[in-house]
């Protein structure tokens, strides 16, 4: 039920209490004079009125004005610090416009406790993962290097293998601090899109080509849907290079040995939709919400066997929403996955 204005509801009161105190004077002037007198019934009338009135101002200053600036108060604080989108509740009364204030100030409180204790349970498992990704190529590189200051320097069958193989981690941690380097560039702009017009297409043929030896390896067949068929886009041909490696990468690592990798392309109104599907070993259910989280790994073994930062599928990430697109992911364990993302049209 929609609530009057205060200021109506006092006066309808008043009005009630100045009819209310008219009647019992009627009935007063009958019972005892004998008769009503109209000069006596209406001259408490007024009274009352005047005095309901008197009291409505009180009422209207000490209390609905402090309701008022409370209102107000709490409207610039949401506005100011929580740059909330929700306005105030319709209403003509003051007071349920408070209580709606308050009762949106406290939800938006309770909300940022929330996102805070879902940060800091992120921030943990953050600073977790980057300290035993960065562990295992230090302790390999000391222990190369502690092997050869033992006599291992002097050993010509030893020494050059050792000496690689510490390369080799250092080249993994160069790898690791790359990508977080990327992925902090775009969440905070600093990375800024070079969009361009080129074919997708082609793009993608590119990236095919580079990495045949590769799937072949594993037996795995990479197949483009209608590739004479040109897709034009205007995005960032570098980046959405990126992109496009890491997902092909990814289905030929996790994907079943003799299997294939599928890239379709389809016309979406003013943008082109991009398909990258494989038939491997698919990914659960409870994994996909977390899928694009920094170093989240869905079989953290086989990942670290496979190479790798953990960092790609979150680099995808950031790099699509900076095109002002998004990544999804749908997939059927035993199965197979599929990866879909939109380019404008160029």
């Amino acid at each position: 039920m929609k609530l009057k204005s205060s200021k109506i509801i006092l006066l309808n009161i008043a009005l009630i209490i100045a009819f209310g105190v008219m009647a019992l004077s009627a009935l007063f002037a009958k019972v005892l004079m004998g008769g009503i007198n109209v000069f006596f019934v209406s001259f408490f009338f007024f009274i009352s009125l005047l005095t309901s009135l008197v009291l409505i101002c009180f009422v209207d200053y000490f209390v609905l004005k402090k309701n008022n600036d409370l209102l107000l108060l709490v409207q610039k604080f949401r506005l100011q610090y929580d740059k909330s989108g929700t306005t105030t509740k319709p209403s003509n009364n003051e007071i349920e416009k408070l209580k709606f204030e308050i009762e949106a100030w406290a939800q938006d409180r309770k909300n940022e406790i929330e996102r805070l204790q879902k940060l800091e349970v992120y921030r943990k498992e953050f600073l977790g993962n980057v300290s035993h990704e960065l562990k295992t190529p230090v302790f390999n590189i000391q222990g190369y290097v502690l092997t050869l200051l033992d006599g291992g320097l002097e050993d010509e069958s030893i020494n050059r293998n050792y000496l690689m193989r510490a390369e080799k981690s250092v080249d993994r941690m160069i790898m690791i601090i790359d990508d977080l380097e990327a992925i902090s560039q775009l969440e905070t702009g600093e990375l800024e899109i070079e969009p361009e017009r080129f074919d997708i297409v082609v793009l993608v043929k590119d990236v095919l080509d580079a990495q045949e030896m590769k799937a072949t390896g594993r037996g795995i067949i990479l197949t483009i849907y209608d590739e004479t068929k040109p897709f034009f886009v205007f995005a960032d041909r570098f980046r959405i290079r990126q992109v496009i490696v890491n997902l092909i990468v990814n289905s030929i690592k996790y994907g079943k040995e003799y299997g294939e990798t599928k890239i379709r392309f389809y016309d979406v109104g003013d943008t082109v939709l991009i398909e990258i599907s494989d038939n491997g070993i698919g990914i659960r259910k409870e994994h996909l919400s977390r899928l694009f989280e920094r170093f989240y790994r869905v079989d953290k073994s086989r990942s670290r066997e496979q190479g790798g930062t953990g960092l790609g599928l979150a680099i995808v990430k950031h790099i699509i929403e900076a095109h002002d697109q998004t990544i999804n992911v749908m997939s059927t364990e035993g199965v197979g996955t599929v990866f879909t993302f939109k380019l404008k049209k160029g």
